[in-house]
């Protein structure tokens, strides 16, 4: 039953900078620190607030849904954008392209707060991967199939030779088949990678070989779609409670008697925050370098090895979850006093790690992407036409 409550819907998901700033009455504002580098949210309990709201925000401690808030994802997209060289393609930086790349960061998110269960089904899995998980199917998070559909293959023939070991889940519990995988947030970082390249390919041809302004536009437009939608899943990956079982609170076992709290996850994502005035963007961007080709193993990660590059993220990330665990044990989550806030600079860290990898992959994607001859031969045969 802990898994139903990790993916409640959460209407607040799409406050910040959408739904309800567009409707001020219900009392949610995004406002900056003094110093302009802090962002904070402020809710105005004097704004009438509708029918039933008042019960939403006394359960969205338990029941907020996604890794990092809105403002944490926003923030790890701005930061990738901060850490590109001055060669990377421009257009991206233009005002209206860098907002855009900036809210894109909770679509994902935003696509939780409806009912419809084939949505649910096919992108739920993509918000997270329970490592611990990955031992009952005899797999290992090093030699994991780069493609989904083999992984999923993997998992499904094991079910089916061990059915003991996996008792059916009610139809009521998971009416979306949500739960039947570890998890899929690898795969669709890479596979974002792949269309981003494939994108920055054709954008390449269009430029070069006489495509229209039109053309132009529209394939500056879907990198920009896809840069700011991938934005979101390399957030996911830096929130350690999105890689274990534990993420919810500590599940069975207990030596070191860690919080089992379910709200331990809302906390982490935004409640922290919050409390003791936001994350501070600015000494963040400060400590970001610049992007370059992902690496692996100390060398320049080809294409075709971007899952096990991801992956080894995503598992570095998964040795944290003691260490957070122990910070809030520690109180140094608890945003009350000297102590309170000791923990702020863990978490700032995890959303570099995730705006620098972004950035990393976007830049990659650019750097990597091979000439789209396809297109470019279409385009000459247009050429040829037309001079004719």
């Amino acid at each position: 039953m802990n898994k139903i409550i990790r993916y409640h819907p959460n209407p607040l998901n799409t406050a910040f900078n959408d739904r309800l700033l567009e409707r001020p009455a219900r009392g949610f504002y995004l406002s900056q620190g003094t110093s302009g580098d802090t962002i904070r949210i402020e809710m105005r309990m004097k704004h009438l607030l509708p029918a039933g709201f008042g019960l939403l925000i006394t359960c969205l401690g338990v029941y907020t849904a996604s890794a990092w808030d809105y403002e944490g994802h926003r923030a790890v997209n701005q930061l990738a954008l901060s850490s590109l060289p001055t060669n990377f393609p421009a257009f991206v930086r233009a005002p209206e392209a860098a907002e855009r790349i900036a809210f894109l960061a909770g679509e994902p998110d935003r696509w939780r707060n409806t009912h419809d269960l084939p949505l649910q089904h096919c992108q739920e899995p993509e918000h997270f991967i329970d490592i611990e998980e990955l031992a009952q199917f005899g797999l290992k998070p090093e030699a994991l199939p780069i493609f989904r559909y083999d992984f999923i293959s993997e998992l499904a023939v094991f079910r089916k030779t061990h059915p003991e070991n996996f008792p059916e889940t009610e139809s009521r519990e998971d009416p979306a088949h949500k739960y039947s995988w570890v998890g899929l947030l690898p795969w669709i970082i890479t596979e974002n990678y792949a269309k981003l390249k494939s994108e920055f390919s054709y954008l390449k041809a269009f430029e070069e070989d006489g495509g229209t302004p039109e053309e132009i536009a529209n394939a500056r437009a879907n990198i920009i779609y896809t840069m700011g939608i991938m934005g979101h899943h390399a957030g996911d990956a830096s929130q350690p409670l999105h890689t274990t079982i534990h993420h919810h609170g500590w599940k069975g076992e207990n030596p070191h008697h860690y919080s089992t709290r379910e709200s331990f996850h809302g906390w982490i994502d935004g409640g922290y925050f919050r409390k003791i005035g936001g994350a501070n963007f600015k000494e963040m961007q400060g400590k970001l370098r610049s992007a370059k080709a992902v690496s692996i193993d100390g060398r320049t990660a080809k294409p075709e090895e971007m899952f096990q590059a991801v992956m080894t993220f995503i598992t570095d990330q998964h040795k944290l979850v003691g260490p957070l665990y122990q910070l809030e044990q520690e109180g140094k989550l608890s945003g009350d006093g000297e102590v309170g806030i000791q923990g702020r600079a863990f978490l700032e860290g995890q959303l570099m790690k995730s705006g620098q990898l972004l950035g990393d992959i976007w830049y990659s994607a650019w750097q990597q992407a091979p000439p789209d001859t396809y297109l470019k031969s279409q385009l000459a045969r247009r050429k040829a036409r037309d001079t004719h």
